[in-house]
This record gives structure tokens, sequence and C-alpha cells, in this order.
């Protein structure tokens, strides 16, 4: 283990030689790739250190034991031991998890999309739900979050709706949420009182950049029309809507809620790149998902992942089996013990596997 972290000590030092060298500063790419990479490592480096001093007292409690006559300096090496090999055990642990490589998509930012599903309206009330337990979520991260595009249901909500979150590691935390999302419960055009069940859709990309994807703007036809919401609401008079269409693989892209046809342009291009650079990674993430026996991250979106069971105030992940009786405090956005169980599970699944650490 110790070799491993040594390794990861001198890339480190390479990197804090790097990112302050003039021609990488000038590199705006280079240099943001660099301290991602800095900051990532530095955890490592942190758990080394206190790895090496842990391994340091150990070793001089034992040496007291081996070497020393005097009873009292024995005892106090012995209480040393017995609090030091718990903490060091644990702190291998830790390292371990701290050794599995990051995906190097979950860095990036996320571009999520929710499609009404299975229920009609209440489907599209339940995406609009959705919509806002990200929204709260995100708030309390400190992300943001801009609307790429809104579909408005009839009776509210979304038939669909698109948006960018950008921030720290946004689509590392996010990705655990692509899926199926089912709700059971009462809606407000019951009369009877049933409980029904809807479905929405929820869909998390990592956002490609300029790099990640060959596209040939050649491949790319591009319509515009004027932008019209529900019922007649936010009519454009000019044609500011955008659809981009990319022919080889048929992906049609469609934005219309910015007021400009630039804006709409530019939010339907970077759609467009994350939907092609998302064909290449599911690929990778199917492979990933046939060696394992959990779809954590691999995101089937064809999956059933949670259902908000309101009469009885309950939340199942059918992932990794978590019920909590919070539905109140999910749906408002604190989804976080959700991702961090479904992060560890992720953890636990590649460590059974024998994924290559660093």
């Amino acid at each position: 283990m110790l070799d491993k972290l040594n390794v990861v000590f001198q890339r480190f030092n390479e990197v804090n030689d790097l990112i302050i060298q003039p021609d990488v500063i000038s590199d705006s790419k280079r240099y943001v790739k660099l301290n991602r990479e800095y900051k990532n490592l530095k955890p490592l480096v942190d758990a080394r250190e206190k790895y090496l001093e842990l391994s340091s007292r150990i070793e001089e409690a034992k040496t007291v034991l081996r070497e020393e006559k005097d009873a009292d300096f024995r005892d106090m090496a012995k209480m040393e031991l017995d609090d030091l090999d718990p903490a060091f055990l644990e702190l291998e642990e830790e390292i371990k998890i701290l050794l599995i490589p990051k995906d190097p998509e979950d860095d990036k930012n996320a571009l999520v999309e929710i499609r009404q599903g299975a229920g009609g309206d209440e489907g599209a009330i339940f995406a609009g739900d959705l919509f806002r337990m990200y929204q709260r979520y995100c708030e309390g991260k400190g992300w943001k979050i801009e609307v790429i595009s809104m579909n408005e249901g009839t009776a509210g909500g979304f038939k669909e709706v698109s948006f960018e979150v950008t921030g720290e590691s946004v689509y590392g935390i996010l990705k655990y949420e692509s899926g199926v999302h089912r709700v059971q419960r009462v809606p407000a055009t019951e009369s009877q009182g049933r409980v029904h069940t809807s479905a929405a859709s929820v869909v998390v990309l990592p956002e490609a950049e300029d790099v990640d994807v060959d596209l040939d703007m050649k491949d790319v036809k591009k319509d515009t029309y004027r932008a019209q919401g529900a019922g007649g609401q936010h009519v454009n008079k000019t044609e500011s809507a955008v659809r981009l269409t990319h022919l080889p693989t048929g992906i049609v892209v469609e934005c219309q809620d910015g007021r400009s046809q630039h804006k709409n342009y530019e939010q339907a291009l970077k759609v467009l790149r994350s939907r092609m650079f998302d064909m290449e990674f599911k690929k990778k993430q199917a492979e990933q998902a046939a060696k394992r026996k959990t779809m954590v991250s691999t995101g089937d979106r064809s999956a059933k992942i949670r259902t908000y069971n309101y009469p009885q105030g309950r939340v199942t992940d059918h992932r990794i089996g978590l019920t909590t009786y919070n539905l109140n405090d999910v749906v408002g956005g604190e989804i976080q013990r959700f991702i961090d169980e479904l992060h560890m599970a992720e953890n636990a699944e590649k460590m059974k596997e024998g994924t290559d650490i660093i």
C-alpha cells in the first residue's frame, strides 16, 4: 500500500510543479485539468502522511515493548498500541477506497433531462416535483441550475424539462439519479380517492467538452421555428427556437427556452455534444454493468430505481434496498443519504470485483 501511496505522492509533486509553469497557466484547458488532478490527489497525499505517522508511532511502541524493562513504560506502550492498531486498520480501509480510480467524467458538470412517464397528467406533475426536488438539492450544494428547455404539462408540471447543473463534481454525484422514478399517491384529479402509480424518467449526462466529441458540423441539420409554451404562452414572433439533427446518429435536440436564436443554438449544441458523448459513454457503462451484480452508477435508464409512496410516507431505492420514511424531506431536496449509500455500494462492488487501484 505504501508503494502505491508513494507513486501518488510523486505524481502530486509533479502536478504541483506543473501548475505554476507559465506555459501551463496560459493553456486554460491543461491548467484546469491539472488543477482537477491536484485536487483529486490531495486526499491521498494527506492519507499518506497520516499513514506514515501512525506506522512510525506503532513501530516505536513495539520497540518499547521489545527493549524496555520498566513496567510503567511497557504498560504505556501497550495502551498506545491498543489505540493505534484499530486506527491504523481503519485508515487502511479508507485508503483502499481512496485508491479506487475515479471515473474521469465524475468531475464534470451535468445535463439533466426529466420526462413524464406513465400516468398521464399525474406523470407530468410528478416530473415537476422531481425538478423542484433537484432544484432544492442543488441550491443546498451551492450549484447553479440553468434551464435549457421545458415543455409544460396541461395540468401542471412538465412533459419534459432539461437543465444544466454547474458546480463541483456534479456528474459524479447526480449520476445515481438516472433511471425511472415511480410515485404512488392519490392524484388531485382522482374523485374516488384511489392510489395511482405514475412515473417519470431522469437522465443525467456528463457535460461534453469540445475535446470529448468529434462533431462535424456538416453532419448537423439546423432548423428554426417559433417558440411556444403550454396554452399558447411564451410565443415568439421570431423564429428563436432551434432544432438540431445529427444526421449520422439521428439524435434530435430542440431548445426554445432562450429569448434569442443564438442562445438557443448554443444550448442545443451543448446538449447534442453531451448526447453524442453519452452514446459512447453508455457502451463503457454497459460493459461495467455486465461485471457487477448491482446497477448503481451504470445508469440503466429503463430500470425502476426509486419509489415515492405518499400514503406511507415512504421512499425506497430498489438498487440497494434502502427505505426511509421521510418522504416530505426527500421531495424537499434531502436526497444526500441515498447518494451516499449508492456511492458506498458502488465502491464495495469495485473492491469486490478487483478493480485495479492506482
